[in-house]
């Protein structure tokens, strides 16, 4: 269990690297799959950029970011390993790994394999991976733990005094 946030971000850049090689080497760019109608469509897309396409071809910027963000998250999960937030650090492996999936991307080919693609109505929502879905995910449980955590501090400390019957009543 020493190592059990790290596994996280390990299996999801693991599932992140074998299904962008996949989609690679079967998929020709544009090509898709049709999986559930066109509601969910596999499609072969490359981003240079970030997240719906933004700062295109700004790789040098990436890969510093990434970088740093990736010793962070590290040394954050290591120092925090006993902290007894498991949510948080759970949500900090997933958004390493996804991390560490679309830096290699940028490093090694200079742009993001990208397949998923999902169709609300008129709505073609940005296409994504598995590595995109690791960050998202791992952003939302960081959000939930830190409302969580608030909610807590913000409880009255109980210390079984609060019951209005165990206080003496001024005699009148």
């Amino acid at each position: 269990m020493k190592y059990f946030y790290y596994w996280i971000a390990l299996v999801v850049f693991i599932i992140d690297f074998i299904t962008k090689r996949v989609i690679e080497t079967k998929l020709e760019i544009n090509e898709k799959i049709n999986v559930i109608g066109n509601f969910f469509i596999i499609t072969s897309h490359r981003n240079s950029g970030a997240a719906f396409g933004i700062l295109q071809n700004q790789m040098t910027f990436f890969i510093i970011i990434t970088s740093i963000v990736i010793a962070g998250i590290v040394g954050y999960i290591y120092m925090n390993r006993h902290s007894g937030k498991p949510m948080l650090l759970a949500a900090l492996g997933l958004v390493l790994g996804g991390a560490l999936g679309n830096f290699l991307d940028r490093a090694w080919k200079g742009e993001v394999v990208d397949f998923l693609q999902f169709t609300f109505g008129s709505y073609v929502f940005p296409i994504f991976n598995i590595a995109d879905s690791g960050i998202v995910i791992g952003v939302g449980l960081i959000i939930l733990d830190t409302l969580l955590s608030m909610k807590d501090e913000n409880k009255p400390e109980s210390n079984g005094d609060n019951n209005d019957a165990n206080k003496q009543q001024p005699v009148s």
